[in-house]
């Protein structure tokens, strides 16, 4: 038997190929998007994907088991166990094998067995192997977002996310009940995760790839706590927001995600389209460092800095239903197909084209000024709180729970994701000073509000960690 983990660290996702050598087969579970990885990987070993599957309707990435399996001609396996409300719409014209709890197939050699663990979603499937060339028990389970190093899936997304109210308590009874049947398994049973540490879909992942049930049973917290109502409050405190994309993954990834036939090359675009594309009001992102926007940027982008969570933020901001273009540093090779291809694995496919930093020099050289974002002082903004009413707005960018555990006195709270949905809520008579925790958010907000028309805006930032580290004063709770 031949196992290989796929880890996509900008997601915090991982999928899996199970192949067998004597038959020549292989599986992939929870394939993303790009599909190229599996292929190539297949090939070197030699074998034929003639299986592809996944444990659940995931929410935070577009997947790539319908693309995969399309492509390859593989049997695509796929969870009946969530009742009609969540079945895959797709299945049918996919010639898809439904699952149900306790069904079985095999690949070569190799027995996969679906265990239906419902709790993170209802129709989630835990995958336990068996190697019967070597063995008669189980030597692993696939746990998708169901159980994870050291946490388990967070049960309150379809109430946060997708907005289906009140669900997350039910969830988090049926994943406490689902726990407990799951620890009945051996306790040598390797345990394979679906994501790690970086992922919102649980609150304290590990970045320890795999475990086994045995480690999770003794130090996984959620296996300690006995009593049904008490995990049912914990699992639910302290989560942290969803993106606001994920309500938009669970839709594409139910009815059925497009097919691509291979990852598209965005097109490099001449400096002289730009003023077209800003006349349009066409979407432009700079995916250059915060410092270096907030230096000299072209007036019209936002800001989303090409690093760990450009995909998680790009979800969240960028309009699924438009084209939008990207401004990259020419001087990192294949920048602009990496973001490309992390955009398509959110479902971002209307990216147009791409403009190297250049142009932001080529702009100021012949159009005059770029803007620019001041920074202020916890000095100036202690000195803010002091002022009569009227003067600066002082907006904080962080998320609602974050908001609720600790803020400025006097400040006001609009989550970034939510910045364009709620810009009517922001005084435009009068400056505004942004921060959020550390000061990644607040940039990307402050290009938001400078993109949408605010003449005034300026930038903490400290944030809030310099903010209480010095010691000033502090609110709490709501407004």
């Amino acid at each position: 038997m031949l196992l290989k983990r796929f880890h996509d660290p900008k997601l915090a996702q991982t999928s899996y190929l199970v192949g067998c050598h004597a038959s020549r087969e292989a599986l992939v579970l929870d394939p993303n998007r790009d599909i190229d990885r599996y292929l190539q990987t297949a090939q070197e070993e030699g074998l034929r994907i003639a299986h592809v599957t996944e444990t659940h309707i995931h929410a935070d990435f577009v997947s790539g088991a319908r693309e995969l399996a399309h492509r390859t001609g593989a049997r695509l396996y796929l969870s009946a166990a969530g009742g009609p409300e969540w079945s895959y719409q797709y299945a049918a014209d996919a010639r898809a094998t439904l699952l149900q709890g306790d069904s079985c197939f095999r690949v070569g050699a190799v027995e996969l067995r679906a265990l239906h663990v419902p709790g993170h979603t209802p129709e989630h499937l835990a995958f336990v192997l068996t190697d019967t060339e070597t063995a008669s028990e189980p030597m692993g389970a696939f746990t998708g977002d169901f159980l994870f190093v050291g946490d388990v899936g967070r049960p309150d997304l379809l109430e946060r996310a997708v907005r289906l109210k009140g669900t997350m308590e039910a969830e988090a009874r049926r994943l406490f009940q689902s726990l407990q049947r799951f620890r009945a398994l051996p306790d040598f049973l390797q345990i394979w995760p679906g994501h790690g540490a970086g992922s919102a879909c649980g609150k304290s992942l590990s970045a320890v790839p795999h475990s086994t049930l045995g480690y999770e049973t003794r130090f996984n917290w959620a296996f300690a706590i006995e009593d049904e109502d008490e995990f049912v409050r914990a699992v639910l405190a302290g989560q942290p927001d969803p993106p606001r994309y994920f309500a938009r993954m669970k839709r594409i990834n139910q009815s059925g995600p497009p097919l691509l036939g291979g990852l598209r090359r965005p097109p490099s675009l001449p400096v002289a389209s730009l003023t077209s594309v800003l006349t349009r009001g066409g979407t432009i992102v700079d995916t250059r460092p915060a410092t270096d926007f907030a230096n000299g940027a072209i007036p019209g982008t936002i800001n989303i800095p090409a690093q760990r969570t450009f995909t998680t933020w790009a979800g969240s901001l960028l309009p699924y239903d438009q084209d939008f273009y990207l401004i990259v540093d020419e001087g990192r090779a294949g920048l602009a197909d990496e973001l490309a291809r992390d955009l398509t694995g959110i479902g971002l496919d209307r990216l147009a084209g791409y403009f190297g930093s250049e142009v932001v020099n080529a702009r100021h050289g012949s159009r005059g000024q770029l803007q620019t974002i001041p920074e202020v002082t916890l000095a100036e903004v202690a000195g803010r709180l002091r002022a009569p009413a009227g003067g600066e707005t002082v907006l904080d960018v962080r998320g609602a729970g974050e908001w609720e555990a600790g803020h400025i006195p006097g400040a006001r709270n609009i989550p970034v994701g939510e910045l364009d949905q709620r810009l009517d809520e922001i005084p435009r008579d009068r400056a505004v000073i942004v921060h959020c925790q550390t000061g990644a958010r607040a940039a990307m907000a402050a290009s938001i509000l400078l993109a949408r028309g605010f003449s005034d805006v300026r930038e903490f930032s400290g944030g809030f960690a310099e903010w209480r580290t010095a010691g000033q004063p502090v609110e709490s709770g709501t407004a």
